[in-house]
């Protein structure tokens, strides 16, 4: 079974604990890792793009010139896709991005992320991760203390509202909890920052 050392908030250590290795010591699945991203950002996708075609620009109703004599090029409208001002050819219209993928490989594509985070020593575990009050600064010292850099995922039990609230304002920070992980977060953030009882939680639910 994988081994981490468990970090208190003010970056000492204080123990050790055993990560599943269900969860943590899997070989990472990286085709089913990128179809659950592309589902993911797919997903996000509004889907509002529109551009106007041929039958619905403004104008155009007369011939331009007759057809012979003139020594141009025959034409029957002036909102021609190849004429200025003219409609979109094949021009994109509202449409719904959203496509489903199935229970157990989202689930792989979670272990597989964790199991990835494991391997590359980017998972960090806090004895117990609590604020007393909403303190950017704060929760900014704890996660230098810890060892954070750049781009990290704080999970937390349950909702802890000092503790999503102290995180927000921090660039390329998120926090979330361990009931709403998605594979998408964690491959995006350099480390994955989680309390001991989150981590109980994630092994219990996900194993």
């Amino acid at each position: 079974m994988p081994t981490v050392k468990v970090y208190n908030m003010a970056g000492e250590t204080v123990g050790e604990v055993q990560l599943s290795e269900a969860i943590f010591g899997i070989e990472p699945n990286v085709p089913v890792m990128h179809a659950v991203v592309k589902n993911h950002l797919a997903n996000r996708r509004q889907g509002t793009q529109s551009a106007l075609t041929r039958a619905e620009v403004s104008g155009g109703g007369r011939k331009p010139w007759r057809q012979k004599g003139t020594g141009r090029a025959r034409a029957g409208s002036t909102r021609a896709p190849h004429w200025t001002h003219g409609g979109v050819a094949f021009a994109p219209k509202p449409r719904d991005y959203r496509y489903s993928v199935n229970k157990k490989v989202k689930r792989l594509a979670l272990k597989s992320a964790l199991s990835a985070k494991a391997a590359e020593n980017a998972l960090i575990v806090i004895d117990e991760l609590q604020m007393d009050q909403i303190k950017t600064k704060a929760f900014q010292t704890f996660l230098t203390n810890v060892g954070v850099t750049g781009k990290a995922i704080v999970v937390t039990e349950s909702i802890n509202e000092n503790v999503l609230k102290s995180a927000r304002n921090i660039p390329g920070i998120q926090a979330t909890t361990a009931m709403i992980l998605s594979p998408y977060d964690i491959i995006n953030s350099r480390q994955f920052v989680v309390d001991k009882a989150a981590l109980a939680k994630i092994e219990e639910v996900f194993a």
